[in-house]
């Protein structure tokens, strides 16, 4: 081999590495980085802040979000006591009582569970078609909700781990007992984030009436808007 070809394959794999290492450093730096995210509706703005625990959750979220994707949709399926649940995009153009769930973007995200990450009050995890047609329990690459739940006292919590085969620590049991939330839920949905600014606004899009498709009768609008200078009021 030449001088010039040795100097030339030099150059191109320090190049390489560098942009490797770049590329990592940029991956670290996202996996430390918190993320917060403001969804806008009539009822209030709430701020959620994602997992760095579920980046393919958390970078899709953040990607949708930039693009605009959220904008004008609908919290299409609200359920008291149990959560609200929004991102169809077929919800932009819907004519008032059209069904909605079945909107998609083309593909799935395989789920990312994690065990201390979990469905309390406040929780946003991310809808899925049923295990049935999807045993991998890959989740909706737009549909997410957010929980409402309510509260958990032990015997009613001790029922889940016996019927549902799970296992809740005690840091679990107490939230579940004061804030509330879905354990039953836990390990079967993925749970990306949570509100930690506008938990009312939940409580206040939850008692809206809804037709017997469980759809607000009065639309419920979402705008989403990342937060790149955020800080969390207990900090």
């Amino acid at each position: 081999m030449t001088t010039k070809k040795i100097t030339f394959l030099l150059v191109f794999l320090s190049f390489f590495f560098c942009a490797f290492a770049q590329n990592a450093d940029k991956q670290k730096k996202d996996n430390e980085k918190v993320f917060y995210v403001k969804i806008e509706t009539s009822y209030g703005d709430m701020v959620v802040k994602l997992y760095n625990e579920t980046p393919k959750h958390r970078d899709n979220f953040l990607k949708l979000v930039r693009e605009g994707t959220y904008n004008d949709l609908l919290f299409h399926r609200v359920i008291k006591e149990f959560m609200i649940q929004g991102g169809d995009p077929n919800s932009r153009t819907a004519k008032q009582g059209q069904m909605l769930g079945d909107g998609e973007l083309g593909y799935t995200i395989p789920a990312e569970f994690v065990p201390t990450l979990y469905h309390k009050k406040g929780a946003l995890a991310a809808a899925r078609q049923a295990d049935q047609v999807n045993p991998h329990k890959e989740s909706s690459s737009c549909q997410f909700y957010i929980v409402q739940g309510n509260k958990w006292d032990t015997n009613r919590l001790a029922m889940v781990e016996q019927r549902m085969g799970k296992h809740f620590t005690a840091e679990q049991a107490q939230v579940y007992a004061t804030l509330g939330g879905t354990p039953f839920l836990d390990g079967d949905y993925t749970v990306f984030g949570e509100v930690v600014e506008g938990l009312e606004v939940i409580d206040k899009i939850a008692a809206v009436q809804t037709d017997r498709n469980d759809r607000p009768i009065e639309d419920v609008k979402m705008k989403m808007t990342e937060l790149k200078k955020y800080k969390p009021a207990n900090k």
